[in-house]
Parts: C-alpha cells; sequence; structure tokens
C-alpha cells in the first residue's frame, strides 16, 4: 500500500513532458508539454509523478525525458 504515501515522499527525480500524443489514453488534460514534473515512484514501463490535477498518476516514461 506504498500508493497511499507516494504524495508526501520525497521527489526521486524530475522529468519533463515532451508530448502528450497517446495512442490509447487521453493524457492531454493532465499532462502539458514543456512542463517538469516530479517523480514519486518508478517501475521499468512508467513513471509515477505528481500531475496537473496534484494527484499522483503513472504515465508511460515514453511521454518524458530527464531533465536536468
Amino acid at each position: 500500500m506504498i500508493h497511499h504515501t507516494w504524495l508526501n515522499r520525497p521527489t526521486m527525480k524530475k522529468v519533463k513532458c515532451v508530448h502528450t500524443n497517446a495512442e490509447k489514453y487521453v493524457v492531454n488534460r493532465v499532462l502539458t508539454p514543456g512542463k517538469t514534473y516530479e517523480v514519486k515512484n518508478e517501475t521499468e514501463e512508467f513513471y509515477f509523478i505528481v500531475d496537473n490535477t496534484g494527484k499522483v498518476g503513472g504515465f508511460y516514461k515514453d511521454y518524458f525525458k530527464e531533465a536536468n
């Protein structure tokens, strides 16, 4: 049940959204291209970030590149 505490956990790293051209899901309502997001957890396929709604959501890594 670690997902219940993700919002309050320290940020692992930051990633920048590069596009919202999703094939299957609508992500342009919660992600903004060019905006930097805080990564709260990461798996092999997903970043779990604090999105535009202020909640933690899981998104495919191909929407992002690592921010400096």
